[in-house]
């Protein structure tokens, strides 16, 4: 590539991150949407740290796939009782404002002591199925491919069984592709093994 051109695209790269930093920055100090966040903290806890398994971790959160999650119960593409009507009235800045404002808050380590066997075990499902393809290493997730380490275990199982049975489909078939072949023991063991990764 000639110097020019790797230049300029070395200084875009730079304003998207930039940009992405801004924005996360900005929501931070947006009194409206800080109050916004405040109403999340009730089932999602403070700042996004989940105490409650039944509730995932948003903090550290890709700020894209909590905008896209809130505009597919918004629109009916997810269904959830509780996270349905809170989307419902939320306009496209401020989906993306709360993206933003979770994605910038520092996850906190949840209370849980994983099953060294099944620890095992679920490396061996996730090696075998290839989930780093679209999570990455340590499951860090990217873009709308969300971070799943060290989120709740149960919420993790119910995911996979929600899409194993199609109960979610919000996914473009990617995650009830790869579902739909598990076993319970293959569901049990895998969210044991992303939920201790930190």
């Amino acid at each position: 590539m000639h110097k020019p051109a790797a230049a300029f695209f070395l200084a875009a790269a730079a304003g998207i991150l930039g940009s992405s930093a801004f924005a996360q920055q900005q929501a931070q100090e947006d009194p409206a949407t800080r109050q916004l966040a405040q109403q999340c903290f009730a089932c999602h806890g403070p700042d996004g740290n989940s105490t409650n398994p039944r509730y995932p971790v948003l903090a550290g959160q890709s700020w894209r796939y909590i905008y896209l999650e809130l505009r597919d119960f918004k629109e009916g593409r997810r269904s959830n009782p509780e996270m349905s009507p809170m989307a419902a009235n939320l306009t496209r800045d401020q989906m993306i404002a709360l993206g933003n404002f979770f994605a910038a808050q520092t996850p906190k380590p949840i209370a849980f002591t994983a099953d060294p066997a099944k620890v095992a075990a679920g490396k061996k499902v996730a090696d075998a199925v290839l989930c780093t393809m679209c999570h990455l290493g340590g499951f860090k997730g990217q873009n709308e491919i969300p971070k799943v380490a060290g989120q709740w275990p149960q919420y993790i199982q119910k995911q996979l069984e929600d899409f194993r049975a199609r109960r979610r489909t919000n996914d473009a078939g990617n995650m009830t592709s790869v579902a739909r072949n598990l076993s319970d023991q293959d569901i049990e063991d895998l969210a044991q093994y992303i939920a201790n990764l930190s």
